[in-house]
């Protein structure tokens, strides 16, 4: 079996951005630039002032002296005549520079003295002066290619003009569940039966990731079924089924998948929970198997299909940050297999501490809700003791703010 890094690098190298897009300046916030972002000109346009008060010649303001204000600008104003010695023109933050003026003296270092302005302090050339391009330079790539649009971004391609941003393509996901045993939500419920929960995380997961869930449904436990709303599952960018991917008599999701022509890159890795995961691609397309509990289809989501799901997007980092946890109680598993351990986080001074979030059956889901990380047992070690330092997968982006 493939450790789950071999797993995820093959899944990693198969796919590939989806087609480009282009968005208005709003729309591109979160998504994949793909294309880079040239300056169309210098920012600043022009020399402008960076405080209000006055702007001078540096050489009639080696020591302090008064000057005669001639006139004032006003962000977006222009003056053409040029300030000679002996003069100053009042200026707000934002305004072009006049010519001949080299300098701003803030309003706080001065005294008005009717037509008169004094300077308390000597000036220095350049001073409180944004220089034309000192910013971006016209030509200048201030952007590139694979950046994820922020805040910051949409201010810079606002100030380069920009209406429509160039984007990586929102992938489509269709997400299938299989089996007899299950329900849709707000079916009345039976003996024996469950909810089909799997799709509404799995829709949540692509969601959150940024692509766009297609939830078909429940496939029964037969071959004809299954056929038919897979091959709407594979009419999207990427195909996710949940269950029915094992060797049991009703598991009939590998068999149809290759049946329509899905090519199998791997099936079972060394991990658990997630073991009985499945991957294959078909016209570029690819398609996850995962298995059925709620624990190990939220896992095997995490690490393999949302990687594959940001990579689809242009994404440049699409593994989710690992940082040092200590554990707080002893672990044991057996070897051969990495196991992922939900924990909960605790600060102790400058790190963490981790312990286990509850009960790590795979069928227990209220252990990922509570879990703030997963760590990650190597495959060769089983015992653990409390206070080893541990790598772990942070799961909730709000984790390092967490009180001791």
């Amino acid at each position: 079996m493939l450790t789950f890094e071999a797993a995820r690098k093959l899944i990693l190298d198969s796919v590939s951005p989806c087609g480009v897009e282009r968005v208005g300046l709003l729309e591109s916030l979160g998504r994949t630039l793909a294309e880079d972002i040239v300056a169309p000109w210098n920012l600043p346009a022009n020399d402008n002032s960076a405080m209000d008060g006055y702007a001078v010649v540096s050489a009639d303001c080696l020591e302090p002296g008064s000057l005669e204000v001639i006139g004032s600008i006003q962000a977006g104003g222009v003056i053409n005549s040029v300030v000679i010695s002996g003069c100053a023109i009042k200026i707000m933050t934002g305004a072009r520079i006049p010519p001949g003026c080299d300098a701003v003296v803030p309003v706080e270092e001065t005294e008005e003295q009717k037509k008169f302005v004094y300077i308390k302090e000597p000036v220095r050339r350049g001073q409180h002066i944004r220089f034309r391009g000192e910013d971006v330079r016209l030509g200048e790539t201030v952007i590139p290619a694979g950046t994820t649009v922020r805040p910051p971004e949409i201010s810079m391609l606002a100030s380069c003009g920009r209406l429509f941003v160039p984007v990586y393509r929102i992938p489509r996901v269709a997400i299938l569940s299989t089996g007899d045993e299950l329900v849709e939500l707000g079916e009345p419920m039976s003996p024996g039966k469950i909810i089909n929960s799997n799709a509404f995380s799995l829709a949540a997961s692509v969601r959150e990731a940024g692509g766009e869930p297609i939830i078909l449904g429940i496939a029964r436990d037969n071959r004809e079924e299954h056929r038919r709303m897979m091959m709407e599952g594979l009419k999207a960018d990427a195909f996710i089924t949940s269950a029915g991917v094992s060797a049991g008599d009703y598991d009939h999701v590998r068999d149809v998948l290759e049946e329509l022509g899905v090519e199998q890159k791997f099936w079972k890795v060394a991990m658990k929970p997630g073991g009985p995961t499945a991957f294959g691609m078909k016209e570029g397309k690819p398609i996850f198997s995962l298995p059925g509990n709620p624990v190990s289809t939220m896992v095997t989501f995490e690490i393999f299909v949302r990687p594959a799901l940001l990579r689809m997007m242009g994404r440049q980092r699409v593994v989710r940050p690992t940082m040092k946890v200590i554990l707080a109680e002893e672990v044991r598993k057996k070897t051969g297999k990495v196991q992922f351990v939900r924990l909960r986080l605790n600060r102790e001074g400058k790190g963490f501490t981790g312990r286990s979030s509850g009960d790590q059956n795979t069928g227990i889901l209220k252990t990922m809700l509570m879990a703030d990380a997963m760590a990650v047992l190597p495959s060769e070690t089983s015992h653990f003791a409390a206070g080893d330092e541990v790598d772990a997968i942070l799961l909730r982006e709000d984790a390092g703010m967490l009180e001791g």
